[in-house]
């Protein structure tokens, strides 16, 4: 029989005291020590399912606290593993109210093709002090400009209690219910969330399930003493399957106390803290061993049903939360209802589109440009759903990792600035691609304003860069525009529906329609010549005759002045066929008025 789940585990602040709940189950005895007793032990009594539970009637908010763990002669000081804050990592747990004035917040429910996802990380984002890392607050400082940008959601790096302190992505969690204190603390990030949300924008988080930390600085390996073959403890697989690229800290999703503590983690988030959206890191390495798909003798049926039981989880709590999976093998069961056999995952990050997109604008020289990868990639999609994927120029994972932001890595390969006119030019090209593309599109933060280098986790982005260029920012602010439709008359880039209608291997041009239900103002065509050659006649199929009107020009030098500039005339088609201007390097959008 699989025990039933428990409720209020942790430090939970009550009007008379704080009750504490842990889960040790093979301690032999759990006492409780704080500020709040001198640091002296008060006895923990035993549930006789695991769980160990006192009340302390003089504990309030603010105050510290350990577990002391006695297992044999082992004796362990141990932090609480769902402290919604830590001092430090070698520090103590911290009693947290977690009341807050939501007021008449509530969550923001944006619908797939709606969404322009921003991801960003809090401590490089926005630094006016560049001797402390960036905050919730001054994050907050940032959102107009967002919301002017036209972004509908951001996408939060994670906030979870610091591993490495500066030389630090979030991806290696400690501490996975406390918030990290150097980015604010817990208080401050509901504020952000709160601020976001008066707005009309929506806020997701990265979370990190399949690992943790490396065991020589983890609280949580071997927790209450008990451990097999020198592994984990309780909280993790005790052979092989703890085993993981990163260390051997794979949570046990077999535990029904280890599942819950996870599950319990994606309420926190989505419940308490009112986040709209999850993106689960690296589910492959929650669904195999080994990190490769398809790989029967490596699987692991306990994560495939740890993940189901997430996606189920949100979406009773919010049915709306935009869940994405970073999975890297493009598995489309990943995104198929759980009813189906499938993980129950909106979407998933496709990973292979920023590899893509460089490998063909590295050069505008036809012989070395390969448009198979672009037209392959344009006309995926998962479960013949078009937004059940994240489509992106750049990551903090391409963006580093040995690698550098887009418009660096095709700069570096022609031997010309990161910000000159070609990186200009292609990151116009590749921006008007991912927004224009069938997918839900995804910028990473400072690529709009042509931020260069490889992200770090203590450079911060150059603001001043907003202004220096200004064009390419409102190139990035027209596109977002169209892809929302906001202008009223591209329905069609947020529409399932795409054709690829022209494939000129020679020339490297090629065009597609996007469209939703068809018709003027809702028909769109994009034309891409990645080519070097001007054309003043290229003959074109479109949808529908009558006018095109020229939505997005990038060789308009309004988005830099040493662009072409080369006048693109609306384009009259008879019989189905229209005479088009085409720019070299350069993508052109058109729709119909009514």
């Amino acid at each position: 029989m699989q025990p039933k789940e428990k409720k209020e585990v942790g430090a939970i602040v009550r009007h008379d005291g704080v009750s504490f709940r842990v889960w040790a189950p093979f301690a032999d005895s759990v006492c409780l020590t704080g500020s709040f007793n001198e640091w002296t032990e008060t006895p923990l009594a035993s549930e006789d399912d695991g769980y160990w539970y006192g009340f302390v009637d003089n504990a309030k908010a603010g105050q510290e606290y350990k577990f002391v763990i006695r297992r044999g002669e082992q004796v362990l000081h141990r932090n609480d593993p769902r402290a919604l804050a830590v001092t430090t990592l070698a520090g103590n747990s911290v009693i947290v109210d977690p009341a807050f004035d939501w007021g008449d917040d509530h969550p923001v429910a944006i619908p797939p093709e709606q969404q322009v996802i921003y991801e960003l990380h809090v401590g490089t984002f926005n630094r006016p002090d560049p001797a402390t890392p960036g905050t919730f607050a001054t994050a907050m400082e940032k959102l107009d400009y967002l919301k002017e940008l036209g972004i509908t959601t951001i996408e939060l790096m994670p906030i979870g209690n610091m591993y490495m302190q500066r030389e630090w992505w979030g991806y290696t969690p400690e501490y996975i219910y406390a918030v990290e204190n150097l980015y604010g603390g817990r208080h401050q990030l509901l504020e952000f969330i709160k601020a976001a949300h008066a707005r009309g924008l929506a806020v997701m988080l990265d979370v990190v399930y399949n690992h943790f930390a490396d065991d020589a600085n983890l609280d949580l390996w071997q927790y209450d003493g008990w451990s097999e073959h020198n592994m984990g403890g309780v909280y993790f697989y005790n052979d092989e399957r703890g085993v993981t690229p990163w260390g051997k800290t794979r949570p046990d999703y077999g535990r029904p106390e280890v599942r819950q503590f996870l599950l319990d983690n994606v309420r926190l988030w989505l419940w308490d803290c009112h986040f709209d959206g999850l993106r689960v890191d690296s589910t492959i390495y929650i669904r195999t061993t080994s990190g490769i798909n398809d790989d029967p003798a490596h699987e692991l049926e306990d994560g495939w049903l740890f993940l189901q039981r997430l996606n189920g989880l949100a979406r009773k709590l919010n049915p709306n939360a935009l869940i994405v999976a970073e999975d890297i093998a493009c598995n489309e069961y990943l995104s198929k209802p759980v009813a189906d056999g499938g993980a129950g995952f909106a979407g998933q990050w496709e990973v292979d589109f920023p590899d893509m997109l460089r490998h063909t604008l590295h050069t505008n020289e036809p012989s070395a440009i390969p448009l198979a990868g672009l037209i392959g990639s344009l006309g995926k999609r998962y479960n013949d759903d078009a937004f059940q994927r994240v489509v992106y120029a750049d990551s903090h994972d391409s963006a580093a990792n040995g690698s550098a932001r887009f418009n660096d890595v095709v700069a570096g390969s022609k031997k010309v600035p990161a910000t000159g006119v070609f990186a200009r030019r292609q990151s116009c090209i590749a921006a008007a691609i991912v927004l224009s593309a069938p997918g839900i599109p995804m910028l990473f933060m400072g690529q709009e304003f042509l931020e260069d280098g490889s992200f770090s986790d203590w450079e911060c982005l150059d603001w001043a860069k907003t202004a220096k260029h200004a064009g390419i920012l409102e190139a990035y602010r027209h596109l977002i525009a169209l892809r929302r439709n906001l202008h009223g008359h591209t329905a069609g880039l947020s529409g399932q529906h795409y054709n690829l209608t022209q494939l000129d291997e020679d020339n490297k041009v090629i065009a597609y329609h996007r469209w939703h239900e068809g018709g003027p103002k809702d028909d769109v065509m994009v034309i891409v010549n990645l080519g070097n050659r001007h054309f003043d006649s290229y003959v074109l199929g479109f949808p529908r005759d009558g006018s095109w009107q020229v939505r997005f020009n990038s060789t308009w030098d309004g988005y830099s002045k040493d662009f072409a500039n080369v006048l693109v005339p609306e384009v009259q088609v008879m019989t189905g066929e229209g005479v088009v201007v085409v720019p070299p390097s350069s993508v052109l959008i058109l729709s119909q008025d009514a």
